[in-house]
């Protein structure tokens, strides 16, 4: 949840253009694989249900938008490229932006730009 607050504003502030959603993927760094250290404790999702588990404590921060989760055949990561996190505009059905690889590469602002210019 790298730079949700910024993610949770851009909502706030565009939630009149566009419309947001958030689709919960596989967990990149479950506490039973590569963790990082002090970070919240998922194990690996072994059922659809894991998975929603997994969900609600997303939706425990209030993201302000519908929280969906992807199939266990993670069909929504792989045609994204998703993993761990990443933030996309579609337009009509096409992508405008796409961004970088999170966490690092998360850059919610990139996104509040776009919108900007579709304004």
């Amino acid at each position: 949840m790298f730079k949700f607050g910024k993610f949770k504003k851009l909502i706030e502030d565009f939630r009149f253009a566009a419309d947001f959603l958030i689709i919960y993927i596989e967990e990149a760094h479950a506490s039973d694989g590569w963790a990082f250290k002090n970070n919240i404790a998922i194990k690996s999702h072994q059922t659809l249900q894991d998975r929603i588990q997994a969900a609600q404590i997303l939706l425990k921060e209030n993201p302000s938008c519908p929280v969906v989760v992807d199939t266990m055949e993670n069909l929504s990561s792989s045609k994204y490229a998703a993993l761990p996190e990443r933030l996309y505009v579609l337009q009509k059905g096409n992508i405008i932006y796409k961004g970088g690889v999170g966490p690092w590469n998360y850059h919610p602002e990139e996104v509040r730009e776009v919108l900007e210019k579709l304004l």
